[in-house]
């Protein structure tokens, strides 16, 4: 689902959320809060992605890994004021998957308040 809807470059899994957002009544206009998850092979990579995702102006935390996955570290960013219309959805995919490109993680997606 990382393919991209030729119209808006949005990711079609994402086009799949915001529908559902709109469905319960949100407004994607305004902002909610937001929470994006990225997942790293090593702790210091995952602290490396952390420090990007708050020059960019988000809380971001690193978790420990889970026992069912001992070398995964998972980075969760956050912020209150995320705009989740088509430029703001597509400017937190740039800069979530540019933190996974640049640390050699994965950018697993996001989920938002409604």
């Amino acid at each position: 689902m990382d393919a991209r809807s030729p119209e808006t470059g949005i990711k079609y899994k994402d086009i799949a959320l915001l529908g559902q957002m709109l469905k319960q009544g949100a407004d994607l206009n305004q902002p909610r809060h937001a929470l994006y998850y990225l997942y790293f092979g090593s702790r210091e990579a995952a602290d490396a992605g952390a420090g990007d995702g708050r020059e960019a102006g988000y809380s971001c935390e690193v978790r420990e890994p889970l026992p069912a996955y001992p070398d995964q570290w998972s980075l969760v960013c956050e912020r209150p004021d995320a705009v989740l219309d088509i430029p703001g959805v597509n400017r937190a995919d740039e800069l979530f998957q540019g933190i996974a490109d640049r640390h050699e993680g994965e950018f697993d997606g996001w989920e938002a308040a409604v």
